[in-house]
């Protein structure tokens, strides 16, 4: 008997990782540092939590269902302001708003593949789009990255089968941290292009990325649209993690097909979240930069502390946007030791076998540190803790 396409695929990591809380007792001295999860844990600022309000009592069309395809001003908005970031040509007929960028990755998936074809995802490879692969019947092919972290085309090229649609990149990269240089971008554009495939490219940590200028120059290409697809999340930038709102960037042909899914799925996205996101890409410029400028503060702060633990044979791998990725010393798997942090040193991370394929023994050596709730102090008082760590 065939299983049930959720049985296809594994528990969802941070719940599970949730579950080793159970029974631990945390104290007042030696709270517990939850370094697990990325995503922002305060709400948004209060201008905009009143413009949601002011919609939620004002605007009657705000608790209705709406076009499938998202509001047409923030449509518009975000062909208007990627338009101008990137260098390039985006009409407001090429973009989609979703429900978050999961549902974004999830709808580009579904019209993209059949049965038993083929998307390639570097490793560490981030946990959800693994899963939706599964539960899509679609082989995930593993693209081992180099010792930062970055993949490598040519190794791309080597994995290309007839049943290949699609290759995924993640900049900067969760759960590495990684900022994928503009011309490794275009490299892997280049190689979909020339053998047919959608090149996918996940930004939803755009806003935090450290570099100043546009990360790439895809959107400048002629005819992008026949190769690119653009992921994007309105949850980091403003905050809106609850409210669910997201953005695809691709061909109207394909968005036609992406229209299908969403219907079925959610028939339009939240739309006071819609209107909270168009409200803060017009109003929180400002703001956004001072929460990159926080981010990129932690990220250094990351940097001044590891010292300390190289010395006791821990390696930053990558840092970036939201995510510091580190080896560990111990014979100790991962995921036991992740679980024994928790239990001694009050220290919630996930362990770098969610992250990789069941067969793939580098991930029994790798930890992801998701250090944007936790400020320079945090940070170095989670220093201290894993300094402690002997195994």
């Amino acid at each position: 008997m065939s299983l049930p396409r959720t049985a296809t695929t594994f528990a969802p990591p941070v719940m599970e990782a949730r579950r080793w809380l159970e029974g631990v007792a945390f104290t007042d001295a030696k709270p517990l540092i939850n370094v697990s999860q990325a995503a922002p844990v305060d709400p948004p600022p209060e201008s905009l939590r009143q413009h949601i309000a002011d919609t939620a009592l004002n605007v009657a069309d705000a608790h209705l269902y709406g076009p499938v395809l998202g509001l047409p001003d923030l449509r518009a908005e975000v062909a208007a302001q990627w338009s101008h970031a990137y260098g390039g040509e985006i009409a407001s007929s090429q973009v989609a708003i979703t429900s978050g960028c999961n549902q974004a990755f999830c709808a580009a998936i579904t019209a993209l593949c059949s049965e038993g074809d083929e998307v390639i995802l570097p490793t560490p490879w981030y946990f959800n789009h693994k899963m939706w692969l599964d539960m899509s019947g679609v082989r995930a092919v593993p693209l081992a990255t180099d010792a930062a972290l970055l993949p490598d085309p040519e190794r791309a090229a080597a994995l290309i089968t007839e049943r290949t649609r699609a290759i995924v990149l993640v900049t900067p990269n969760n759960p590495g941290g990684v900022e994928y240089p503009s011309d490794l971008v275009r490299a892997f554009y280049a190689l979909a292009q020339t053998r047919g495939l959608k090149l996918i490219v996940d930004e939803t940590y755009r806003d935090f990325d450290a570099r100043t200028g546009a990360p790439h120059d895809l959107f400048a290409v002629p005819d992008w649209s026949g190769t690119l697809i653009q992921l994007y999340s309105f949850s980091k930038a403003y905050r809106l993690t609850g409210h669910r709102v997201g953005a695809m960037v691709a061909h109207p042909v394909l968005l036609a097909q992406v229209e299908k899914f969403l219907d079925t799925v959610t028939i339009c996205p939240n739309q006071l979240g819609q209107h909270a996101a168009l409200w803060g890409m017009r109003n929180l410029g400002q703001w956004l930069a001072g929460e990159r400028d926080e981010i990129l503060d932690r990220r250094a702060a990351i940097a001044d502390n590891m010292p300390r633990l190289a010395d006791k044979g821990w390696r930053l791998m990558g840092a970036g946007a939201y995510f510091a990725y580190v080896s560990h010393p111990f014979d100790m798997p991962s995921d036991q030791l992740a679980q024994a942090l928790v239990r001694d040193h009050h220290v919630l991370c996930l362990p770098g076998t969610m992250f990789m394929p069941a067969d793939d023994p580098a991930g029994a050596s790798q930890l992801r540190i998701a250090f944007a709730n936790v400020d320079r102090q945090g940070i170095s008082t989670l220093f201290d803790r894993l300094a402690q760590v002997s195994c």
